[in-house]
């Protein structure tokens, strides 16, 4: 089961290809379009600017998320994912720091062939980073998906999320060390452990359920790993 080869040749663990452009549109604040495969979302962040929306608390800042879809008017869907990704966003951005502001964060869909969440959520990661808006930590987003005979794949695209089970979208902690590190682990555990967001969606057992988050939280090192790397190639160019 372990050894199945999806429609696309890749291993169930395998990830498609991901790319990460800083600061494609020069108006924003911060910007990046964050690829994995052929999905494709474009960030962008506007703020801090003065003032938070009624029922917001003005001794923090608010975080406004507006979903973009490629084409037609935003549904019921599109509203979940911008609450969802407010309340991520909020979780790990720092409240305190620019109390009674508003930070925009404009999420447009360029292309969707599966696992669109993680990739808006690791765009939108990306692009406050560039924009210069203190985070507490920065995360990683994966999809997961149960096929009917049990076997979890990972960064499903959309023709596998037709034939799913069930899937739950994931957002981890970035890990603090590269993959490639020589520290030892166990320091880190509990944080390399966390779960900031959960969204799940079908049928799952408890323990399909939990194998997804260990399959998640393995590759999540992966893109943690990218990550990093983008953001540190990027603060360079842009020092030099």
């Amino acid at each position: 089961m372990e050894d199945t080869r999806r429609a696309d040749g890749r291993s169930p663990n395998q990830l498609r290809p991901f790319s990460c452009t800083g600061n494609p549109l020069h108006r924003a604040h911060g910007s990046a379009r964050w690829a994995q495969g052929d999905t494709v979302v474009l960030a962008a962040v506007y703020g801090p600017k003065p003032g938070t929306r009624k029922g917001e608390n003005p001794e923090k800042a608010s975080i406004e998320v507006v979903w973009k879809p490629k084409t037609g008017q935003i549904g019921r869907q599109e509203k979940e994912y911008e609450m969802i990704l407010k309340r991520t966003l909020q979780s790990i951005c720092m409240l305190t720091v620019h109390p009674n502001t508003t930070t925009s964060v404009v999420l447009q869909v360029v292309g969707d062939d599966g696992s669109l969440l993680p990739c808006a959520i690791n765009a939108s990661c990306a692009a406050l980073t560039f924009a210069g808006i203190p985070l507490k930590h920065l995360t990683v987003a994966i999809g997961c998906g149960v096929m009917e005979n049990g076997t979890v794949i990972l960064d499903t695209n959309t023709a596998e999320e037709q034939q799913l089970k069930s899937f739950a979208h994931l957002v981890f902690p970035n890990s603090r060390k590269s993959v490639d590190s020589k520290e030892p682990k166990e320091k880190d555990e509990e944080f390399e452990r966390g779960l900031i967001t959960s969204v799940t969606h079908g049928v799952m057992s408890e323990d399909d359920y939990f194998n997804c988050i260990e399959r998640g939280l393995a590759a999540s090192s992966r893109i943690s790993d990218f990550m990093r790397k983008t953001l540190q190639k990027e603060a360079s160019s842009v020092d030099a």
